[in-house]
């Protein structure tokens, strides 16, 4: 496992210059309840987290893109992976493998503890 990432949150005040396009499905990790705290500088949201960095578990885990066994695969994470996850409820946390991602929600269970 490697070292935990630091992230700060931007000081000053932050423009609102215009629209921004969403991110696609599995990209960035951007909600529009919630972004990571590394994209506060560049995405509007009403609140912004600094992650809570977990790793994979001893098994290795799909990262997909909704909350459900049945959605798209965004991305196979191997045993050991670091994962920031951003919003944990029920059974499945939302997060990304950093803040240029790519995002998606996984099984609490497949996290280790």
């Amino acid at each position: 496992m490697t070292d935990q990432p630091r992230y700060t949150a931007p000081e000053g005040q932050l423009p609102l210059s215009g629209p921004v396009t969403p991110p696609e499905q599995g990209g960035l990790p951007v909600r529009g309840d919630l972004a990571h705290i590394a994209l506060a500088g560049t995405h509007f949201v009403a609140h912004y987290a600094v992650p809570d960095v977990k790793h994979v578990g001893s098994a290795d885990a799909a990262l997909l893109g909704a909350p459900s066994d049945d959605a798209e695969i965004v991305v196979e994470l191997k045993s050991g992976s670091m994962f920031e996850a951003l919003d944990m409820t029920s059974e499945w946390a939302w997060g990304c493998c950093g803040p240029d991602g790519p995002t998606g929600y996984i099984r609490r269970s497949a996290l280790a503890s």
